[in-house]
């Protein structure tokens, strides 16, 4: 277990060490995985099971639903039922590709793979780049396996400019079910060949009989610049998040209140799923928590009114190409701090109070913050944040990391804003805000 200080940022200015990040990076190449690499960091954490009965808590535990987590640690002393939740929500999902059920394709020569475009990819960064295949397999049995092939199996090779003359001048424009279809090997195409493929690497008896598999680039996670300001990597949006949120929960101390971090799936297809925010997972565990100390239906919209949320996802940095796209006076830098998200539209969650809540903690972590808002003429995205406060009626603020890149197969963010982030965090999972 690394230490907890390497989280924290430095007190000589020097770059923090993000070793235990760019770890968690690496080994959590799908959902299902970075539920897996955050329990590797949560020491002592005891789990819970959904079907069984909560008659007691364990002050320091958790739930895994498919490829979400909730886990929580209770304050020394046991708070009566109607104490609040400081709650730190992220996701576990990257856009990307996944393998269809029958994904044996190709012709002219080539072995192909069919996938599905999950998520609102940059289709031209997913080009002529080493994939792997990383996720979640189902035997003939219903027993689950995780599968991590973390060596180049495919590749979506790009049209040679010789027979696009116009790619320079007229831009490139993909089509996702003709022109996204990787290549994985030379010949003729035959039925039940991955399964058949996956069987082997995955080192089973028999071919699964489903997956939930995504293809994704093989290239680790760097620190890269010539001063080493600048961190590179796959899924940095939402997995930066994710390891600051599940390092300030393993060192929070909270005090008259249950510090909750909830990590959700498919938020990148719009949350609409039983491990999804939209979903009861979370509303249902905190009900389950309440419930096992004794509390009532009151006792919970008492819990509830009084608790409060961050709803941590990254942010875009002011891009030095494209300064024109960003809102003037609101545009992140990079390793100045996690960026408050406003939105009167309420595409985030972010209010007056709540953003006041977290520059405190910012401002007692000794950590820098800045704002982001969008211009007028540009679409803004959304969060988990929405979602959450309103299905439970919790103030919440958006925040998050300022990145380059975002939704590309390999996303670019400052490398001292993540262990910013985990520290303000820390502080609001304490409770000092």
């Amino acid at each position: 277990m690394p230490d907890t200080e390497a989280a924290l940022p430095t007190d000589d200015g020097s770059a923090p060490d993000v070793t235990d990040l760019v770890d968690y990076l690496d080994a959590s190449p799908s959902p299902w995985h970075a539920v897996e690499s955050t329990l590797d960091r949560l020491d002592g954490f005891t789990q819970l099971d959904e079907t069984d009965a909560w008659t007691e808590i364990p002050n320091d535990g958790y739930v895994v639903r498919s490829g979400a987590i909730i886990a929580w640690r209770l304050p020394g002393e046991t708070p009566p039922p109607h104490s609040p939740f400081r709650l730190v929500g992220a996701h576990t999902d990257s856009p990307g590709l996944r393998v269809k059920p029958y994904p044996d394709a190709g012709g002219h020569g080539w072995k192909q793979l069919a996938v599905e475009v999950y998520g609102g990819i940059l289709n031209n960064s997913w080009l002529d780049r080493d994939l792997g295949v990383a996720g979640r397999v189902v035997g003939a049995d219903g027993s689950l396996s995780l599968l991590n092939v973390a060596e180049p199996v495919a590749r979506v090779p790009q049209l040679a400019v010789h027979l696009d003359r116009e790619v320079n001048s007229g831009g490139l424009s993909l089509d996702t079910q003709q022109h996204l279809t990787p290549v994985w090997g030379v010949g003729s195409a035959s039925s039940g060949e991955f399964a058949s493929w996956i069987r082997d690497v995955g080192e089973t008896s028999s071919d699964p009989t489903w997956w939930e598999l995504c293809l994704y680039d093989v290239q680790g996670a760097s620190v890269l610049g010539a001063d080493h300001s600048l961190l590179a990597s796959g899924r940095l949006d939402n997995q930066v998040s994710c390891w600051a949120a599940t390092r300030a929960l393993d060192a929070a101390m909270p005090v008259g209140h249950t510090a909750v971090v909830v990590l959700n799936d498919h938020e990148e297809v719009g949350s609409s799923s039983n491990s999804g925010a939209a979903g009861p997972f979370l509303e249902s565990v905190l009900g389950r928590i309440v419930a096992a100390r004794g509390g009532s239906a009151d006792d919970l919209a008492r819990a509830l009114a009084g608790s409060a949320c961050v709803s941590a996802d990254n942010a875009h940095a002011v891009h030095p190409n494209y300064p024109e796209r960003h809102e003037p006076g609101h545009r992140p830098i990079v390793n100045a701090g996690p960026a408050i998200k406003v939105n009167s539209n309420q595409r985030y969650a972010t209010s007056g109070d709540t953003a006041a809540a977290f520059q405190r903690a910012c401002e007692r972590a000794g950590v820098p913050w800045q704002v982001f808002v969008s211009r007028n003429n540009m679409p803004c995205g959304s969060t988990i944040g929405p979602i959450t406060s309103t299905r439970l009626g919790i103030p919440t603020v958006d925040v998050g990391v300022p990145q380059l890149s975002m939704h590309s197969a390999r996303e670019l963010c400052g490398v001292d804003d993540p262990t910013h982030l985990g520290a303000a965090l820390r502080v609001f999972l304490d409770g000092d805000v």
